[in-house]
């Protein structure tokens, strides 16, 4: 069996929803508080044994790469003299988190297209495939509890969570299959967005998170030799002819955790107070602000 060491993060989108806030910097470097969104997955994916991590980046996402970079010399200089030593040492760990490649995005749009991109650099290994503006929280972390149903199951995973508000179904793909235990589900059918709760097969959406075997970049090639650029390159087509084809894909709804998804200013806002309010040096000051500013 092999170990998962490997990472994808998809990071080359626009970020259209946060101009023009996101026309110099990209929606994967707003910060939760102190710390920017891509940093948290960084470090989840790394709780969970991650070593190399690929983004897939554009043009205009050089930042992820000087915030991953090693620290430079004017702002360690800086930090010395002003005595903040633990500041310059967490920092400075950043860098070292893992090993990062960057990849700029070409292809056709959709979900398909990063990981063909990073493919000649995962080779025949699993690895977990997540976006850079979404993420849970999870005790066990979220990417932990996929490594432990691929290690006890052998076959690729899915981040699943329940979502049952009308506008989720036209953000999400939704699964079904044979339920094996209280939240693994041995996957049939995903419906990429299916638009309503009429349409979609379940309330359990898949959203971003994947633990996939090496074997989707064969279905993904051949995805790819018929595609039309009218149509989105999507990833959950290539998993679906997985299953039909007998391979198998569990759905794994993710225990004690909370999905948080900052694709959108609002969400964003959101988890930033979430964020702020768990925090010792903000949460008691916030908390009484927020109490002030209602009333």
């Amino acid at each position: 069996m092999s170990k998962v060491r490997k990472a994808v993060i998809a990071a080359a989108g626009f970020g259209t929803r946060f101009l023009p806030q996101t026309k110099a910097m990209p929606k994967e470097m707003l910060p939760l508080v102190d710390k920017p969104i891509i940093q948290h997955i960084v470090e989840e994916l790394v709780a969970a044994g991650i070593e190399d991590i690929v983004i897939v980046t554009g043009y205009h996402k050089r930042s992820i790469e000087d915030h991953f970079d090693r620290t430079s010399t004017d702002l360690s200089n800086n930090l010395k003299t002003a005595g903040k030593d633990q500041l310059l040492n967490e920092v400075k760990k950043i860098s070292g988190l893992a090993n990062f490649a960057y990849i700029r995005q070409k292809g056709p749009y959709g979900t398909g297209t990063p990981l063909m991109n990073a493919a000649h650099l995962i080779g025949n290994e699993p690895f977990i495939y997540t976006y850079a503006d979404d993420f849970v929280v999870a005790s066990p972390p979220r990417f932990n509890q996929l490594v432990t149903t691929f290690e006890a199951h052998q076959g690729s995973v899915l981040t699943c969570v329940r979502r049952d508000d009308d506008a989720d179904y036209g953000r999400y793909g939704y699964v079904s299959g044979l339920e094996l235990s209280p939240g693994l589900v041995d996957i049939k059918t995903i419906v990429e967005k299916p638009g309503s709760r009429d349409s979609a097969p379940s309330d359990l959406a898949s959203v971003s998170g994947y633990l996939l075997e090496p074997s989707i970049f064969d279905y993904l090639a051949k995805q790819l030799e018929t595609h039309d650029d009218s149509h989105e390159f999507q990833m959950q087509t290539a998993l679906q002819q997985m299953m039909n084809d007998g391979l198998h894909v569990y759905g794994c709804e993710i225990q004690n955790g909370k999905f948080y998804d900052t694709g959108n200013p609002m969400e964003y806002l959101k988890t930033v107070f979430d964020f702020a309010l768990i925090r010792d040096d903000t949460g008691a000051e916030l908390k009484a602000y927020l109490r002030k500013r209602l009333t």
